[in-house]
């Protein structure tokens, strides 16, 4: 019984880091926007602003599931970034965006986020 609602906690946790990251992702996200509009900024800026979120977010999300979790922290991170990742990929699929660029920039976001949500989870 005690390892079930350990694991439910832990899923709980999980969810909660996520969609704390999400809203920070959004948020930045409409921040980039703002700014693409006002300042014109060009493909490639855009581009490493769009890098940039998703690591902050998956350090913010690592930091959050490393304190939450206590132990093996930088492991939690680490999935934690794994699934912003899985969950980023499915949403993109889902509104038909697809993966139109190269599998090498597909692997390089996993690595990123799974990058950021381990320092996340070495820093907590």
């Amino acid at each position: 019984m005690e390892k079930g609602k350990a694991c439910q906690d832990a899923v709980i946790r999980m969810i909660k880091a996520l969609l704390a990251s999400y809203i920070v992702t959004g948020a930045f996200l409409l921040v980039l926007a703002l700014l693409l509009y006002k300042l014109q900024l060009s493909e490639s800026i855009v581009n490493i602003g769009i890098i940039a979120i998703y690591v902050i977010s998956c350090f913010l999300g690592g930091f959050l599931e490393g304190k939450m979790m206590k132990t093996r922290k930088f492991l939690w991170g680490g999935a934690f970034g794994l699934l912003y990742f899985v969950v980023l990929a499915v949403i993109s699929l889902a509104a038909g965006q697809g993966f139109s660029g190269s599998s090498s920039h597909f692997v390089t976001t996993l690595i990123l986020c799974m990058a950021g949500g381990t320092l996340g989870g070495m820093v907590s």
